[in-house]
């Protein structure tokens, strides 16, 4: 009975193909929009959430601010090297910590010239902002004691000066004051969290920044890497306390420093990213509701123009649920299959944004599947009405309906 009446839905939905056709439209696109959406919000928070990674692993980022001092915003005061020091010496857990200060800069090489951001730091530089080296060498620790004028520089500073020749052991003017020698280039990273070019920098023995370039001794920032396993929010408590204290500033005061946690903003990011996907879920899923209703006013239709028909099965003994059942069955394959080709499209779609769009490709197995199920769940509810309408006729009146 059961492959009878499925074959019957059958037939009656080649019947009429392009009004089927039509009458599931509304759960193609409210699944489609579903699946797409959702994929491409994801694709894009992991998009974000590498690049923010691809900035350190387990990094804090101290940084000078202005503070309101008697109504009046105090300007911002730098670190020392002494700063750097206390924090070495009195927070625990650190795997690294790069005091550094950067500058943009105009770079001549021959009769090329290139503005980029230099940054003087320590040998943990690379460790703790997740560089590596592609060609040449590291700066070493002693490079940092001596203040040697050398310097690594990224991709796209490289790309720009240089084009495809061999830049290690070549020298570049910096601002205009000092001749730094190529020891090493980066691996591209690409863009940061913020959309910054991290591949477009120079950086160099901090000794050397802070005599050659800038002429003081001032840290603009202080980057430290946590160790794994160790909570990165205590780290930045014991961190904010010193530099209060190192600072002077009175209980209640506030801050004239930052101390941002990467960690922190990831999962920020986040929490951001299933509230979206959330908001987009219910938006589209208002066109599921829309195709829902199109299914029924089609198969009241339906039942309306098939009355001979459904008083003929009556007649000949089929039973009022036989004859839901059929109509039920109907309109749950319209909707299973518009949901199936929601799908596909859904998917398809997600896909071609994401390499226009330049991010990864995610598919969200969930969101498949509740989106199926959310279809197949819609063509129950909104058949139920038409099939019990045709189960219900009388067959007397249904065989005399014109």
């Amino acid at each position: 009975m059961i492959l009878a009446t499925l074959l019957m839905a059958v037939r009656a939905i080649l019947r009429n193909l392009m009004r089927s056709f039509l009458t599931m439209l509304g759960v193609v696109i409210g699944v489609g929009a579903v699946v797409a959406l959702v994929s491409i919000a994801q694709g894009a928070t992991e998009s974000v959430t590498a690049s923010i990674a691809s900035m350190g692993s387990n990094m804090l980022t101290v940084s000078p601010g202005a503070a309101r001092r008697g109504g009046m915003r105090t300007p911002s005061v730098p670190f020392k090297m002494e700063d750097v020091a206390a924090i070495q010496r009195d927070i625990r857990g650190l795997a690294a910590i790069a005091p550094s200060g950067s500058r943009s800069v105009m770079l001549v090489y021959g009769n090329k010239n290139w503005r980029a951001s230099v940054t003087g730091s320590t040998e943990d530089y690379i460790r703790v902002r997740n560089y590596s080296i592609a060609t040449g060498r590291e700066m070493t620790s002693s490079d940092v004691r001596s203040a040697s004028t050398v310097c690594m520089i990224g991709a796209t500073t490289k790309k720009e000066l240089f084009g495809s020749q061999d830049a290690i052991g070549q020298e570049i003017r910096v601002d205009n004051k000092v001749t730094c020698e190529i020891i090493g280039i980066f691996k591209p990273k690409g863009e940061g969290g913020m959309g910054q070019d991290q591949d477009d920098l120079v950086v160099m023995p901090l000794g050397a920044f802070q005599k050659r370039i800038v002429g003081n001794r001032d840290v603009s920032s202080i980057f430290v890497s946590v160790e794994d396993g160790r909570p990165s929010s205590l780290v930045k408590d014991q961190i904010t306390a010193l530099m209060r204290e190192r600072r002077r500033i009175g209980r209640g005061a506030e801050d004239d420093f930052n101390v941002r946690d990467i960690t922190e903003l990831m999962a920020t990011i986040e929490e951001s990213s299933k509230m979206m996907t959330m908001l987009l879920s219910a938006i589209t899923g208002v066109s599921l509701i829309v195709g829902g209703i199109g299914i029924m006013n089609i198969m009241l239709v339906s039942v309306t123009e098939r009355t001979r028909e459904i008083g003929t099965r009556l007649a000949i003994g089929a039973t009022g649920w036989e004859v839901l059942f059929q109509f039920l069955v109907e309109a749950v394959m319209l909707s299973t299959l518009g949901g199936c080709i929601g799908v596909i499209l859904g998917v398809g779609g997600a896909a071609i944004a994401s390499k226009f769009l330049s991010m990864p490709f995610v598919i969200v197995p969930w969101i498949i599947v509740v989106a199926f199920i959310s279809s197949a769940v819609i063509g129950v509810v909104t058949g139920f009405l038409p099939a019990r309408k045709a189960a219900n006729l009388n067959p007397i009146e249904a065989l005399r309906h014109e």
